[in-house]
């Protein structure tokens, strides 16, 4: 079985879930670059991959620049080279620690809601003991 080499649009955006506008902002980024037949827009295997590894750094938390930067070092060279695999390193350990501060700001969200939460139980409790009610209704 051989594997197809172009691609519409539509096709690509259907199998990545993508909207058409983003595979033209994608393109308007310099991102991927698909061929032109009249109006027609085709997409080569090379466009999906590029398609698929944009998302998965878009999941990863990589801005649009991030990903252009790797793409522009992987095009320079047809292998990828050291500065290419250094340039990833680096960015992969700046997303590992933008992700635990992220966590951590997390962690200290929630303590503080849980806080607020207990403070409003506590005064509800309070205004309901004052008005007679019982408190279990909270």
């Amino acid at each position: 079985m051989t594997e197809k080499q172009s691609f519409t649009i539509s096709e690509l955006a259907r199998e990545f879930d993508v909207t058409t506008r983003s595979m033209r902002f994608y393109e308007d980024e310099g991102l991927l670059r698909p061929e032109r037949v009249g109006q027609k827009r085709i997409y080569s295997s090379r466009d999906r991959v590029r398609l698929k590894l944009i998302l998965r750094g878009k999941r990863m938390g990589f801005s649009l620049a991030e990903t252009r930067e790797l793409f522009d070092l992987w095009d320079a060279t047809p292998a990828g080279d050291e500065r290419q695999l250094k340039l990833m390193l680096k960015t992969l350990d700046r997303k590992r620690m933008q992700l635990e501060q992220q966590k951590q700001d997390i962690a200290q969200a929630q303590i503080e809601l849980d806080s607020a939460e207990a403070r409003c139980r506590e005064a509800l409790a309070e205004v309901r003991r004052k008005q007679g009610k019982p408190a279990s209704h909270l």
